[in-house]
């Protein structure tokens, strides 16, 4: 289970937020202030932080560079949200290390969908940023992937469908999740777009081995194949 760290000083937001990744399956800690967030950071770890800007003690900027000062923080995303909309500020932020900018107020359907794509870039990858599954290699740098030796040519939003499926193998996924990720946009029910697209990959992965790959979970969502 990815743990989310959330600080933000709204109580009734915190909570909100809290309450809706917990239902996505994602533990939650919650921090009210920049000195309590930086505290529970470094006392109990975290895999994404969601972070407010205008925060008691510690502001969220101070808090953004003092994560990323430390080293075992580097790699961690962290989501800004904020009421702030100014695209100086946005930029500044991003070039400070913020992975996304959030702004205040916002969909929640939304900000989980953007948890799932961060969560996702940052794991399941290798140092030279390839992720392996079985005899399935994909390099998210030339964006290629390789299957028993064999190049296999995918379209943009295939790639990102095993990027997605692959870089979390253990994890089911729903459509909405993977229509999110892959078209970088929201899920409105449409299932053919999905199909038809996890159909052309099989076809491509069947001409080069007869091993499944991807496993449907009937009734829930797709998954990498044991």
């Amino acid at each position: 289970m990815k743990r989310i760290l959330i600080i933000e000083d709204d109580t009734g937001i915190n909570n909100m937020i809290a309450d809706t990744l917990a239902k996505n399956n994602f533990e939650c800690i919650s921090a009210y202030s920049g000195t309590e967030g930086l505290m529970c950071a470094k006392q109990y770890g975290c895999d994404l932080i969601l972070l407010d800007l205008m925060l008691p003690g510690k502001s969220g900027e101070d808090v953004l560079r003092e994560i990323r000062e430390k080293r075992e923080f580097t790699s961690v995303p962290v989501i800004v949200i904020s009421a702030k909309d100014e695209f100086d500020n946005k930029v500044d932020l991003l070039m400070s290390g913020a992975v996304d900018y959030i702004t205040k107020p916002f969909q929640m359907k939304e900000l989980v969908a953007r948890v799932y794509v961060h969560l996702c870039k940052s794991s399941g990858t290798s140092d030279d940023g390839r992720i392996s599954y079985k005899q399935l290699v994909l390099d998210k740098s030339l964006y290629t992937a390789e299957l028993c030796g064999q190049k296999i040519p995918l379209i943009h939003q295939e790639f990102n469908i095993l990027e997605l499926i692959f870089g979390n193998p253990k994890k089911v996924f729903s459509k909405r999740e993977i229509f999110n990720y892959a078209w970088e946009d929201y899920y409105e029910g449409e299932d053919k777009t999905i199909n038809v697209h996890i159909s052309n990959i099989r076809i491509k992965f069947k001409n080069v081995t007869d091993e499944p790959y991807i496993e449907t979970v009937w009734g829930i969502g797709l998954k990498a194949a044991e």
